[in-house]
């Protein structure tokens, strides 16, 4: 596949060509390259047909007009008006059917190109780092990159197909005009396709920013649309849609506005260019009309200048279109050239090796780390976390808990410090084998709109079917998949709708138990479950981090009373680390959150119990029978 960085040249069409040459001439497909050559061949065929077609049709004038003396170099047995007239439908036929061949044999040159364009920015949006993606609006990213394919595969044919064949058909028109009528005819064809052209690129720049004003509301049309769908719970349990509504109907009024200036100054522009045409047209025809009676030209030279005009107002008709499909390409896929533009905030070393973990064991050393200069996250954050064990990360909201298992993973780079396994430094390894070594069942757990089979494959998809049910049953789901309708090939609709936030959390657990890594990272696996469910889970995670080095992140202290040393972050800072019952013994951070965490469990026991005893006394009333009434 090319590799050649795509950047974008918004007022550059060559450029841009450019940049795709590789795509429309890849090197390592000689196949393509023969279509290119065979399609060029048959645009030339096509074009040197084309002209020769208005000749038959003069030739048939002049016969028809009795003028036997003007084709009487040809065959007696083609001369005939009946043949020439044939050989006029004829030539006709070939050259259409030359035009379907080029297009035929540039079809898969094009989709290729817009293939491999289109892989390009897919694989270019997963190489983003995590920061572009929480900060991107899904909506109009997937509009700009729909847009930006459309927009190649338009640059891509047009400016293969139909500018270079207009460029053949304006010379050897001027050729023929200069040769058989002489160069005032070239002239006026020349100043009337000059005025032509003139007028359609000033229009056209005119036309491009109603264009990207359109295309702006478009994207956030679609934007507040997506966003709005994927945030249809939120919507109804809040009653907003009148006001999601009214969102969405703003932006698609602004797009009403920018689209129907789009149509109404394409007709000024179809308009202007008819008139230049047509007043170029009216002079030569009233040229040869006076020819004409004059005796220097027949009947069929008239015919004939009028048959070159009409074929000629066809090519000059695509440069006004080619260059309008263009420049809109070009405003298409700019916004899809920047995004190929955007470098990854984290790469790979260019001597990165692949993770070699023996043991699993994590070092922390000195980490210090922020998203944003002006609000430091960890400050000199240091911890290991010896194989084969559990660390437990507690502390309050905002202390920076989740960010050491993004750290870990490398969805970002710290400013200062370093994070290891096993003695390698994370910045040193590929970052395919760094992940590939760690399991994550996160907090917020987001399924694929697939069936719950593919879910958990995800974690290994070249799992057999026994490995999926079986790790499903350890995540304690496999009995509820098996009493669905369609069991394993239940589908779980978009995001995970139709699941529980506890099934989606088993799901997630289930595929992190498929892939078996060395490392395990816990980001409150069990925060959506029950208190009987989130037991029958903790039971599994035991199972499943037994022997695996392992970090749990974690709001409730009760999953990680077990831990084989607890850290207790808060304000980026380590602020106490130990065992439970030595962080209880210090009185301190950790004790009085165990301390309120307890009090808010017993207190909602002791109102689930209320809420039983209440519902008892409501049936015993009912069933107890009043007096008399025996």
């Amino acid at each position: 596949m090319a590799s050649k960085t795509v950047s974008a040249d918004q007022g550059n069409p060559f450029g841009t060509l450019k940049n795709l040459w590789p795509y429309m001439w890849p090197a390592d497909r000689p196949d393509l390259k023969m279509r290119v050559l065979w399609a060029t061949l048959f645009l030339l065929l096509s074009k040197l047909v084309l002209i020769s077609v208005p000749y038959f049709f003069k030739w048939a004038t002049d016969a028809l007009n009795g003028q036997p003396d003007v084709v009487a170099w040809m065959p007696a047995l083609i001369a005939t008006p009946v043949m020439l007239v044939i050989a006029y439908n004829v030539v006709r036929i070939v050259q259409w059917g030359f035009n379907q061949l080029r297009d035929a044999l540039f079809a898969r040159v094009g989709q290729h190109a817009v293939r491999q364009l289109a892989y390009k920015t897919f694989v270019h949006m997963h190489e983003l780092s995590l920061r572009f993606h929480l900060e991107r609006r899904t909506g109009g990213l997937s509009r700009v990159i729909e847009r930006g394919t459309k927009g190649i595969e338009t640059i891509v044919r047009f400016t293969i197909l139909n500018t270079a064949p207009t460029l053949i058909e304006f010379a050897l028109t001027a050729v023929i005009f200069g040769v058989a009528y002489g160069w005032s005819y070239v002239l006026v064809t020349g100043v009337t396709v000059w005025l032509y052209i003139w007028f359609t690129v000033r229009a056209s720049d005119w036309r491009i920013s109603i264009r990207r004003s359109m295309n702006e509301s478009d994207t956030d049309a679609n934007t507040k649309s997506v966003d709005s769908l994927l945030n249809y719970e939120t919507v109804k349990y809040f009653g907003n849609e009148d006001m999601e509504a009214r969102r969405f109907d703003v932006s698609m009024k602004s797009y009403e506005k920018s689209a129907t200036q789009v149509w109404t100054s394409l007709g000024w522009l179809n308009m202007g260019q008819g008139v230049i045409f047509g007043v170029g047209m009216t002079v030569m025809m009233v040229m040869s009309a006076l020819a004409v009676q004059a005796g220097t030209q027949t009947i069929g030279d008239f015919v004939f200048i009028n048959a070159m005009l009409m074929q000629l107002s066809v090519p000059l008709n695509f440069i006004g279109f080619v260059y309008r499909e263009i420049r809109q390409g070009l405003t298409d896929i700019e916004q899809m050239f920047e995004l190929l533009d955007v470098e990854p905030e984290v790469r790979d070393a260019p001597d990165a090796k692949p993770l070699n973990v023996e043991q699993g064991a994590i070092r922390f050393d000195n980490v210090n780390f922020s998203y944003d200069p002006s609000r430091p996250i960890l400050k000199g954050v240091s911890f290991e976390v010896p194989a084969g064990k559990t660390i437990a990360i507690v502390g309050p909201s905002g202390a920076g808990k989740s960010t050491i298992s993004r750290l870990l993973y490398r969805f970002y780079d710290i400013q200062s410090g370093s994070i290891s396994i096993d003695g390698q430094n994370v910045r040193d390894v590929t970052q395919k084998s760094l992940r590939a070594a760690i399991g994550m069942v996160p907090q917020d757990t987001v399924l694929f709109n697939d069936t719950i089979a593919y879910n958990i494959r995800y974690g290994r998809i070249d799992a057999s079917e026994e490995e999926v049910n079986q790790a499903a049953d350890l995540a304690q789901i496999g009995g509820f998949i098996r009493s669905l309708p369609d069991g394993f090939k239940a589908m779980v609709g978009e995001r995970g709708l139709k699941l529980s936030g506890g099934e989606k959390q088993r799901v997630a657990i289930a595929r992190t138990i498929l892939k078996a890594p060395p490392i395990l990272i816990l980001d409150e696996a069990t925060s959506a479950l029950d208190t009987a469910t989130e037991q029958e889970i903790q039971t599994a995670l035991d199972f499943v981090s037994k022997g695996r080095t392992t970090v749990v992140i974690a709001h409730r202290l009760s999953t990680v009373v077990s831990a084989d040393e607890i850290i207790v972050l808060k304000d980026g800072q380590i602020a106490e680390r130990g065992r439970h019952a030595e962080l209880l013994a210090q009185k301190g951070l950790y004790a009085s959150m165990w301390d309120r965490q307890r009090e808010a469990t017993e207190a909602e026991e002791q109102l689930k119990r209320m809420r039983e005893d209440d519902e008892l006394g409501i049936v015993t009333r009912r069933r107890t029978p009043e007096v008399g009434e025996a």
